[in-house]
């Protein structure tokens, strides 16, 4: 029989006709490649879509100390660059993107010795330009802060590292999970404005919302007058709730692209994320100031343990002060990252350095019943020269 005959047709036809064998192929493509695949016919369309319901793993792309990319370039992070070449490689399709990079090297070295309005101007540059490699659907949150916390690509096993001075940076990429939804909010400190108004908190999920189960939150330009006390009020509203609560004061907000408006750099405000879910699992504990030798952050570990959420599907979280970290455990790194590895192996674990925390020892009994520690009140909710350790279990794979 010739070549390009009669002997290609069976193959032909089980790429035309049958679903089953279609979707296994595709499965092995990432999620650009499988977008462009679906164009092919109405099956390979069909089978692409169910393949990208199926990819409900969070992914994520991060810089750090061990990371082979070459220096940034003089207008963009070295996490720009890692982002653009990892998001060719992901087999999700991500609906929601939580990034953050380190303040000091955001921007450029050349702006950066220039005015304080061409330093923020420029680091929007660069926010814009990562925000413009993800899906025009995507709902883009980015934060900058002082240090950042990061496991390194490849493995939720990988040794995460507590990275308090130099550029770095990650971006956590949530695929659209059914039963599972996470919203980003932002509120903005307005002087003729005292209080939130009962629909602004319902609209983005923080109020009338049974399923509610987590609220990532952060106070950007802090430093502001009245800036700390508005991040309080809020709080407020919604810290009373059997919900996980957890985050921290960042330097400044650089991404939200589910607001039409551009973003007011200087303004003050409190943003974060809120995830609602049966199946989500949550728990929080707080490392305090008398936390200081490498055992006492283990038995703050053996509580969140004791939480037993399931490691798999399961995202760490440590929101730290920058008091902390090397200095503070006398010239050991990585203690706390490193504690966390320790209990929980296989969690990848993200976060940073920053000017206040925000959380408490929260642990989940049966039926997500939160275990209070003496009845937690507003104020025992912010804290400084801590750290708080944060699980996010998003519910396991059917």
């Amino acid at each position: 029989m010739e070549p390009g005959g009669g002997a290609d047709l069976p193959g032909a036809f089980v790429l035309s006709n049958l679903a089953e064998v279609v979707e296994r192929v595709l499965a092995f493509l990432p999620a650009k490649a499988l977008l462009r695949a679906a164009g092919v016919s109405r099956l390979w369309s069909a089978c692409a879509r169910r393949v990208l319901r199926g990819q409900r793993d969070v992914a994520w792309v991060s810089v750090g100390r061990t990371d082979a990319l070459p220096d940034a370039a003089p207008d963009g992070h070295r996490l720009l660059r890692a982002v653009a070449e990892e998001l060719e490689n992901v087999h999700i399709l991500p609906r929601t993107v939580l990034y953050m990079a380190d303040s000091e090297t955001f921007v450029s070295q050349e702006q950066r010795r220039g005015h304080v309005k061409a330093r923020k101007r420029m680091s929007m540059e660069t926010a814009v330009a990562l925000e413009k490699l993800f899906p025009k659907q995507c709902q883009v949150l980015g934060i900058v802060t002082p240090g950042i916390v990061v496991t390194p690509m490849g493995s939720g096993s990988n040794r995460p590292q507590e990275i308090e001075i130099g550029e770095s940076g990650f971006a956590l990429l949530f695929p659209q999970i059914e039963g599972i939804k996470i919203q980003p909010f932002h509120f903005i400190k307005q002087s003729k404005k005292l209080t939130l108004e009962k629909h602004e908190l319902t609209e983005v999920g923080l109020l009338d919302n049974p399923e509610l189960r987590v609220v990532l939150v952060f106070g950007y330009n802090c430093c502001k007058v009245g800036a700390s006390s508005y991040l309080q009020r809020v709080v407020s509203t919604f810290s009373d709730m059997n919900i996980i609560l957890a985050g921290g004061q960042v330097d400044s907000l650089s991404s939200l692209t589910s607001e039409k408006s551009p973003l007011d750099i200087n303004a003050t405000g409190v943003v974060g994320l809120s995830f609602s879910g049966l199946r989500i699992q949550s728990a929080t504990v707080l490392l305090n100031e008398d936390v200081s030798d490498e055992k006492a952050v283990e038995a703050a570990m053996q509580r969140l343990k004791a939480a037993n959420i399931p490691e798999q599907d399961t995202i760490g979280f440590m929101f730290a002060c920058v008091g902390r970290g090397f200095h503070y455990y006398r010239a050991k790194a990585n203690v706390e990252a490193d504690a966390f590895r320790k209990f929980f192996p296989s969690v990848p674990l993200f976060g940073f350095f920053g000017n206040g925390e925000i959380g408490c020892d929260r642990i989940v009994t049966g039926n997500f019943i939160l275990r209070k520690c003496n009845e937690v009140k507003d104020e025992d909710l912010f804290h400084s020269y801590t750290t708080i350790m944060a699980l996010i279990h998003l519910g396991s794979s059917k």
